[in-house]
């Protein structure tokens, strides 16, 4: 049992629903260990289901597992943001029955057991609980000046609808995960913008001293501003070539942020090093994604959607996933050897499902080996940080 301090009371029910990215961060982990698998029986016709099997399997990887994530760390990382305690207990539990509920709700839907009418007002319980419960800590922690982190997480909201709509429409199916892309690149930006050169100053300052990485700038305002305009185009226009120029433009502004923040210097410890080469994997994906547009016959699309996916969210999650759960439970901030085989998992397997298509092996036995290895890393980490996130802190 924790306890969290509440005026004159006490929370002291289970150290689980202590945080939000507890109960978040391990659900998260362990549905995509799960869901990559099921998704490789889709593919290979032992699994069929109702629906389009890819729009399943983009829905379930952007809003669910990203979902639980974006919500873990929103309701962690607030409390900090405005000085109030954490949604924690019965509320918190509530959050996360109300994403069970829309995992719960998409397989029905795969099946034909609800219909796509049903099927969204189950999944955006989640969402409009999620902003509400944000937007409250906020407004009444004065602390105004993140709710633009608020406005994202709604757009992730709208992206979830759209996903929707192809059902009554004529609109492009994949255009909601397309804007879920967008809206994640640019969250990374954002926020890995924020915390990687934090960390990186931090561990410098105990291990090297100078340099530090360069302050928050101007050109850190353009990386963001850019990366989400140029991707939110390719969203709507995923063919156009002028699409893809801004997004070569989005990578190269990239490039100049990332080697500012002298990533080369925290090799010794894998804890901080993560987190730089996360936001590479944003950088490859820019310019792979730029690329396919503008050359769509020497880059494949998939590969470019896979780099900003399974390379630059799957790997980014991961290093704050790690770290999050190490600092929050009171474990020492250093990567052993466990969590170093987690990063070098999802490594492996996105790099292996990026470059697939150019490998002389047998296509889709090397995606599944792919989705395997990167599976493997958040099983990994689901077993071992769960007894962390099941127990008070050390």
């Amino acid at each position: 049992m924790s306890e969290i301090q509440i005026g004159s009371r006490r929370y002291t029910g289970p150290a689980f629903f202590s945080f939000a990215f507890r109960p978040f961060f391990f659900c998260g982990a362990l549905f995509a260990g799960i869901a990559i698998p099921v998704w490789a029986a889709l593919l290979t016709g032992r699994l069929v289901i109702v629906g389009d099997p890819l729009r399943w399997h983009a829905h379930e990887m952007l809003f669910g597992y990203l979902g639980a994530v974006i919500g873990g760390f929103l309701l962690t990382a607030i409390p900090n943001w405005t000085g109030r305690l954490p949604v924690a207990g019965a509320p918190l539990a509530g959050l996360l029955a109300l994403w069970l509920l829309g995992r719960i709700g998409a397989v029905l839907q795969a099946f034909g057991i609800i219909s796509p009418a049903v099927g969204i007002v189950v999944e955006l319980l989640y969402w409009l609980a999620l902003c509400g419960a944000a937007f409250r800590e906020i407004i009444a922690g004065n602390n105004k000046r993140n709710l633009p982190v608020v406005a994202m997480i709604a757009a992730f909201a709208v992206a979830d609808v759209v996903t929707f709509l192809p059902d009554w429409t004529a609109l492009d199916p994949m255009l909601g995960a397309r804007l879920a892309i967008a809206l994640a690149a640019a969250l990374i930006s954002l926020i890995g913008g924020r915390v990687t050169p934090s960390f990186t100053r931090n561990w410098l300052a105990k291990e090297k001293g100078e340099p530090f990485p360069a302050p928050f700038g101007a050109i850190d305002k353009v990386a963001v501003a850019i990366t989400l305009l140029s991707m939110l185009a390719w969203a709507v226009w995923p063919e156009a070539q002028w699409a893809g120029a801004l997004v070569l433009v989005a990578a190269l502004v990239q490039v100049v942020r990332l080697a500012r923040w002298h990533g080369q210097r925290t090799v010794r410890e894998p804890l901080v090093v993560i987190l730089h080469l996360g936001y590479l994997w944003l950088v490859i994906g820019l310019l792979a994604l730029g690329a396919s547009a503008i050359a769509p016959e020497k880059i494949m699309a998939t590969a470019a959607l896979h780099a900003l996916t399974a390379g630059a969210v799957g790997t980014m999650t991961l290093a704050v996933m790690t770290r999050a759960s190490l600092g929050h439970t009171g474990r020492a901030l250093t990567a052993d050897k466990g969590t170093q085989a987690i990063y070098l998992l999802v490594i492996l397997g996105a790099v292996l499902r990026v470059v697939a298509p150019w490998l002389p092996t047998d296509y889709p036995e090397t995606v599944g080996l792919a989705g395997l290895l990167w599976a493997g890393a958040f099983l990994l980490f689901a077993a071992k940080y769960g007894p962390y996130l099941f127990s008070r802190r050390a």
